[in-house]
């Protein structure tokens, strides 16, 4: 009898089966559709796992998987450990030579605050409010960073939302573009920026690390990270460190994020009321962003003769490289030689540090 009593079918929930087929799903994009998949795959994996009955993975201070999300996500190891490889594969160039161009990313964060106050409007906490909003910035690993200290319970979640619109944005921002430029707007072709010196690629990641931190301490575990690891790039003379951080150490911390984000996503915590808002609430975040970014290009414009394709501004959100092929894709139907995706690369970058700024203040005001 005891035997029956431990058979996981027995302990089998409707909620469950529904999460499984949440999973399948999840890998089914990834795996067919390739939306996301370094994420998306291991996400779907977790959400299976941690849905089946009785296997005790996710249970507080004994759990395997549980292991992974304390020490690695509530312990703030993974997610700094994720931008170290970003930054070893960021290139600061396009912004340095343009150094503009960062209001662009700033600007792009109005969907993270817009969304804020709208999330609290509709009876969100203030913390939920703030995990809600980032998602704006569509830049998973610091959604994830954010979510943990201030709305555990929503991290699946956001996380999720972050990363498929990170992956649809091919599908959300055109429309938006579009309705938002004129086909002239669009044709603009950008001066040919000035060549950035290996000098001002080595000194960019130090001096940018103590003005941001001054400013905002709260962001210190993602952009001291961040900016280590384009030290390590830009330095040439750690190759070993540097290709570590770009691969292997990328690859591994990203299969454990990837789970433990997906084992938070439990029947109890997933299928509820208030997580399907939080997606339309996510896209609304993502939607105004892309529009902040694209209608400050063209404030910008108004003021200068150099002018800035809008389509440009559009790259402001955290999506790397994806918003920026999107903004130079969008260049390029209007006009053939218009080549936009460098000067896209620069909004690009400096929307991550936007969005981790916006962290950063989240923690600091509401942590």
């Amino acid at each position: 009898m005891a035997f029956f009593e431990q058979l996981g079918i027995l302990a089998l929930t409707p909620g469950m089966v529904v999460m499984w087929l949440i999973g399948v799903t999840l890998m089914y994009l990834a795996i067919t559709k390739e939306y996301e998949p370094l994420l998306l795959l291991p996400i779907g994996f977790g959400v299976l796992v941690a849905n089946l009955p009785l296997t005790g993975l996710m249970i507080p201070g004994e759990g395997l998987v549980w292991r992974f999300y304390h020490y690695g996500v509530e312990w703030e190891v993974i997610p700094p450990l994720i931008f170290l490889g970003l930054g070893a594969h960021t290139d600061f160039g396009p912004l340095l030579s343009q150094p503009r161009l960062i209001f662009l990313g700033a600007g792009a964060q109005g969907g993270v605050y817009a969304t804020f106050f709208a999330a609290h409007a509709f009876g969100f906490t203030l913390q939920e409010s703030a995990t809600i909003g980032i998602i704006g910035g569509a830049d998973g690993p610091t959604t994830i960073f954010l979510a943990a200290q201030l709305a555990p319970h929503l991290l699946g979640a956001c996380a999720v939302a972050a990363y498929s619109y990170m992956a649809l944005v091919p599908i959300i921002q055109p429309p938006i573009m579009r309705l938002l430029t004129t086909e002239s707007e669009r044709k603009i072709r950008m001066k040919k920026a000035r060549k950035v010196t290996a000098r001002e690629k080595l000194l960019f990641p130090v001096a940018a690390t103590i003005v941001i931190v001054l400013l905002v301490p709260a962001s210190a575990p993602l952009i001291a990270m961040f900016m280590m690891g384009n030290l390590f790039r830009e330095s040439k003379v750690v190759e070993r460190l540097t290709d570590t951080a770009q691969n292997a150490l990328m690859n591994i911390v990203t299969i454990f994020l990837g789970v433990t984000v997906g084992a938070t996503m439990t029947a109890e915590t997933f299928l509820r009321g208030d997580v399907i808002f939080i997606f339309v609430l996510g896209l609304v975040a993502f939607s105004v962003s892309t529009a902040c970014g694209l209608l400050l290009a063209k404030l910008m414009n108004l003021f200068t003769n150099d002018k800035i394709n809008p389509l440009v501004g559009a790259a402001g959100v955290s999506a790397v490289p994806m918003a920026a092929r999107v903004a130079h894709k969008m260049g390029a139907e209007a006009d053939k030689k218009n080549y936009l995706l460098m000067f896209a690369m620069g909004p690009n970058v400096s929307g991550v540090i936007g969005t981790v700024v916006a962290a950063g203040i989240f923690l600091r005001m509401l942590g």
